[in-house]
């Protein structure tokens, strides 16, 4: 009895270990292959370099946000220098911090009621304004100094920047000035700065301040005066010297303030306080936001061959929103490449390493890309994956579709029925809007057949053994579609651009969902800001009971092959949900769900592994 019992143990002890070791490799099997992309493999042999980069994304936002030059825009051409503000100042202290600026200032810094106002204004309405400002004056106002030292030009012209562009090197105002320092086009061309299709020197810190000082050693040769030398930059030369007409022939600013245009009028008060805020900023409790990369931390490097920000971001693991700020001259993200001349790129130090420490490679994938795009349509074709049967149908449709406008129809929602975009809808019908009427019949160049039925093939079921006992349950397909709208209600001072940077959409995506054919709101419409197509899928399910070993591992891994889904989260983007995922890459992501640029909105789906 006794013998029969150990002999019961000793098989059990057995089985069991038997068991663990088919676990184990079950395990083992089950772990996936990572296939990595051409840019992978690239990458995964560059060297690498132990700098950690400081760029960071809050910090970029800021220096790309436009709200701030709206505002200071606002304020200079709006504030009345006549109407006394209610600010903690006294009169005697002021005058007194003014004496002591112009002491150290080849400027006339004066105290007037004029002045006294517009600084007690801002200080009641712009103090956070100003605390990001002078962040993003550690980046700037080395650049300004430099140059300004070079060509003997007061320092404190810096302080115009601010009040041009808000150091937005993107700003552009209603008459088309653009960058730091707001040239028009011809003064732009004037001053040698080069404006064509890929590269506009208006936006680039370094040219565009070498103009700037230009301008103003030319202006100071006429007026000798620096007062009338900002009046000039704002207004034009030629303004200035009718204002000294009509003043009967006086040259101080002040003297012949109200023969200037408007703007101009309240310009040169507007740069006296933000000199003012900048170096009392502490006396009035104004603390600078941190910079967190300065000028000396960023370097330039010389492209030999033409690429994108696109693809220099995918091989230096960095957003192209970085690549956009450091290099704001470049329009198309794109840096050309012109026979006998150097064009250059800004990077932070790190990333300047491992590009040339890798240049070959990069050049390399650079000219792979541009290859595999350049491929003809009809080799492509060839050598491209050939289409499922059940397609061939819908493949087949003619190239040329007319379509009759619905109640209730957009160019948006016709576009994504037929898998075209709104631009190309407008240019085969002639639109100068996005809005259309009623019962129109609009011409589509597409060969997808709206009306046609995509049939889905079967799914095969996995090989089962003869002799296992299984139960087999299935069910059809089933899909869903679920749609939610945010919206929103317009209130005093908004307007599409505000309320697109609010809800990180565009102005033509607003107007699309609103059938808007213009940019005017009106305060209290309700806009619709976006719209959350979520698709249900009830998939065929195939539940499997077995008493077999095998076919438990054949279900585990034809489990583990299914791809992902992932739905967008507000503040994702591409990179940050491709580093979710290791072996993913921004171009995977983009190839998997058929995006052609990095736009992405808060509750699409992503298809992640295929």
């Amino acid at each position: 009895m006794v013998m029969k019992r150990l002999s019961l143990v000793v098989s059990a002890l057995f089985s069991m270990t038997m068991f663990a070791q088919e676990t184990a490799k079950t395990e083992l099997e089950l772990k996936p292959m990572v296939k990595l992309s051409y840019l992978d493999s690239i990458k995964s042999t560059f060297k690498k370099d132990d700098l950690a980069s400081k760029v960071d994304s809050l910090w970029m936002k800021e220096l790309v946000s436009l709200d701030i030059y709206d505002d200071l825009t606002k304020d200079i051409q709006t504030i009345n220098k006549d109407v006394t503000v209610d600010e903690e100042l006294p009169t005697e202290l002021l005058k007194q911090r003014l004496a002591a600026m112009n002491q150290k200032s080849p400027f006339e810094i004066q105290y007037n009621q004029g002045l006294e106002n517009v600084i007690k204004s801002f200080l009641k309405n712009r103090k956070k304004s100003f605390s990001r400002l002078m962040a993003l004056s550690e980046y700037y106002f080395p650049i300004f100094e430099e140059t300004f030292a070079r060509q003997n030009i007061p320092l404190e012209v810096k302080y115009l920047a601010v009040v041009e562009s808000a150091l937005n090197p993107k700003a552009v105002s209603k008459m088309g000035a653009t960058g730091l320092w707001q040239f028009m086009y011809g003064t732009g061309k004037q001053y040698a700065l080069k404006i064509d299709s890929y590269i506009d020197e208006r936006s680039d810190p370094l040219k565009a301040t070498a103009a700037c000082s230009d301008y103003m050693n030319r202006m100071f040769s006429v007026f000798n005066d620096w007062e009338l030398v900002l009046a000039s930059y704002n207004s034009g030369p030629g303004n200035v010297t009718k204002a000294i007409r009509r003043s009967g022939g006086k040259t101080g600013y002040w003297d012949i303030r109200n023969n200037l245009p408007k703007e101009t009028q309240g310009y040169v008060p507007a740069f006296y306080a933000t000199m003012y805020l900048f170096e009392y900023h502490k006396e009035h409790g104004i603390n600078p936001e941190r910079a967190v990369v300065k000028n000396f931390e960023t370097d330039t490097v010389a492209i030999k061959n033409q690429m994108s920000f696109k693809q220099i971001a995918d091989l230096l693991d960095m957003p192209q929103s970085q690549l956009q700020l450091l290099n704001p001259s470049y329009k198309l993200n794109v840096v050309p490449a012109y026979h006998g001349e150097q064009n250059f790129l800004r990077l932070p130090k790190d990333k300047i390493a491992t590009f040339v420490s890798n240049e070959d490679k990069i050049y390399a994938y650079v000219q792979h890309e541009s290859l595999s795009k350049t491929i003809p349509a009809r080799l492509a074709a060839k050598i491209g994956p050939k289409a499922k049967p059940v397609r061939e149908a819908v493949e087949s449709a003619k190239d040329i579709q007319f379509y009759k406008v619905k109640k209730g129809d957009n160019l948006g929602a016709i576009a994504d029925k037929y898998n075209v975009n709104v631009t190309e809808l407008k240019q085969w019908n002639n639109l100068k809007s996005n809005a259309i009427a009623l019962g129109r019949t609009l011409k589509i160049k597409s060969d997808v057949d709206a009306s046609a039925k995509v049939v889905k093939e079967p799914k095969a079921l996995p090989a089962m053994e003869k002799n296992t006992e299984e139960a087999l349950a299935s069910a059809d397909d089933k899909e869903k579609v679920s749609i939610q709208t945010v919206e929103y209600t317009v209130a005093a001072g908004d307007n599409l651009g505000s309320i697109a940077k609010k809800f990180g959409t565009t102005i033509a995506d607003l107007k699309e969902l609103n059938n808007l054919a213009s940019n005017n709101i009106v305060l209290g419409k309700t806009l619709v800001v976006s719209k959350i197509v979520t698709e249900i899928e009830e998939p065929t399910t195939t539940a499997i009971a077995s008493n077999s070993v095998d076919s438990f591992k054949k279900k585990a891994v034809s489990a583990k092959s299914l791809g992902e889904d992932y739905y967008v989260k507000k503040g994702d983007s591409l990179y940050s949900i491709s580093k979710k995922y290791p072996g993913v890459t921004i171009s995977d992501i983009k190839k998997w769900n058929g995006i052609k640029d990095e736009d992405i909105k808060p509750g699409m789906k992503l298809k992640i592994n295929g």
